[in-house]
């Protein structure tokens, strides 16, 4: 098996990163009236496990695509399984935000569990990886499991953020097409 760099070693022995940077401008809560996208009034739900790292990036970049396109639409995004993450926001997020020149204030205040009201608020819902969220779905919201999108984008240490990240933005991307047009 080849070496792997730092980056992909520190990936595999640990998903999840702490994130805390003093002095960041608080991020909006998008399902305030105060949205990133003005006037927005569908909004569009990503589900994750730890709403920490895929989930985060996904609502940060449609959020802020939607904007600058004058989209009406914001997105939101909640976890399965928060306690299984510590920390505001994944390194790799952060960092795959700043390299793309997309502010924090595009996702939200913090990590958030997923509730039945965040699913009624939604008119759009997406989960990051079918193998890992259905079967979550299914034991914590039965009703819900068949009416989300599911996408094949795995978690660390299965997929690297490298991989895992410009796949989450392409979706992203062509979700905006869709509900743009």
């Amino acid at each position: 098996m080849p070496e792997l760099s730092g980056r992909h070693r520190e990936e595999k022995r640990h998903p999840f990163s702490i994130y805390s940077k003093p002095n960041q401008p608080y991020p909006l809560d998008p399902l305030s009236e105060l949205s990133t996208t003005a006037g927005a009034h569908r909004r569009v739900l990503f589900i994750c496990t730890g709403n920490f790292y895929r989930s985060r990036f996904a609502e940060a970049v449609f959020n802020y695509h939607a904007e600058r396109q004058g989209i009406a639409w914001t997105a939101f995004s909640r976890g399965l399984a928060i306690h299984l993450a510590e920390g505001y926001l994944s390194t790799y997020t952060s960092e795959a935000l700043s390299i793309r020149q997309i502010g924090l204030r595009h996702t939200g205040s913090g990590r958030v569990r997923l509730s039945e009201d965040d699913l009624l608020k939604s008119n759009y819902r997406i989960a990051m990886d079918r193998s890992e969220h259905f079967l979550m779905m299914r034991n914590q919201f039965p009703a819900w499991a068949d009416q989300i999108d599911y996408w094949d984008v795995s978690d660390l240490p299965y997929r690297s953020s490298i991989d895992a990240l410009p796949e989450i933005e392409l979706k992203v991307m062509q979700l905006l097409e869709k509900v743009s047009s």
